[in-house]
């Protein structure tokens, strides 16, 4: 079945994997801050999206969102009555995530960003939100997808504060947050669902 997931994955693949032999389309759908600022570009919040830095990033990306994807569009169809919200919450969390880095670097001509990073982040949380306690695995070690969340934002709260390693954390922590506050916002007694599922362990 072609999933709204599956069909973001392809065509995520086959944009990227075609830009990997023209650098120069990468630098027309990065988001790059200063050229949405001075020539109103917005729709880099977007295409950012579509592109990678290379086939580790992108495979990386692409399989998480193939693991985690399908679960929360069945999730959001479920509870919101159609499959439109998981692809509106797909491009906003695209949007969302860049939004802090546009800010931050929106006068730094030399900064480019690229990735679905954001976006994927988002669809992992809100598979956290659903099901804090289902074991998930990082680099071959198995672990509670809640606590994978924590270390997570930590982990991403440090490295953008340190910077240096070319990747945008500030995408990831805030595309993590908006997988959770989205649907919040839609059901808000999903928070309620979240603290039953974390204080029930073990009864």
């Amino acid at each position: 079945m072609l999933t709204l997931s599956l069909v973001i994955i392809i065509i995520t693949c086959i944009i990227s994997i075609t830009a990997f032999r023209r650098p120069g389309e990468i630098d027309k759908l990065s988001m790059w801050p200063y050229m949405v600022k001075e020539h109103k570009q917005y729709y880099r919040f977007i295409t950012a999206g579509l592109v990678h830095a290379d086939y580790m990033h992108l495979g990386f990306n692409m399989l998480t969102m193939f693991f985690f994807g399908k679960y929360i569009e069945m999730i959001f169809q479920q509870l919101f009555g159609g499959k439109i919200y998981f692809l509106l919450f797909y491009v906003l969390a695209l949007i969302v995530s860049d939004i802090p880095s546009y800010i931050r670097h929106r006068n730094n001509y030399g900064y480019r960003s690229i990735g679905a990073s954001g976006a994927v982040s988002a669809v992992v949380f809100a598979f956290i939100l659903f099901q804090p306690w289902a074991k998930i695995v990082v680099f071959v070690i198995p672990m509670p997808a809640i606590l994978y969340g924590v270390l997570f934002l930590g982990y991403s709260v440090y490295m953008s504060r340190r910077g240096g390693d070319g990747i945008n954390h500030d995408a990831h922590f805030w595309g993590a947050v908006f997988g959770v506050v989205f649907p919040l916002i839609i059901r808000p007694e999903l928070a309620r669902y979240f603290v039953e599922q974390i204080t029930t362990l073990g009864r």
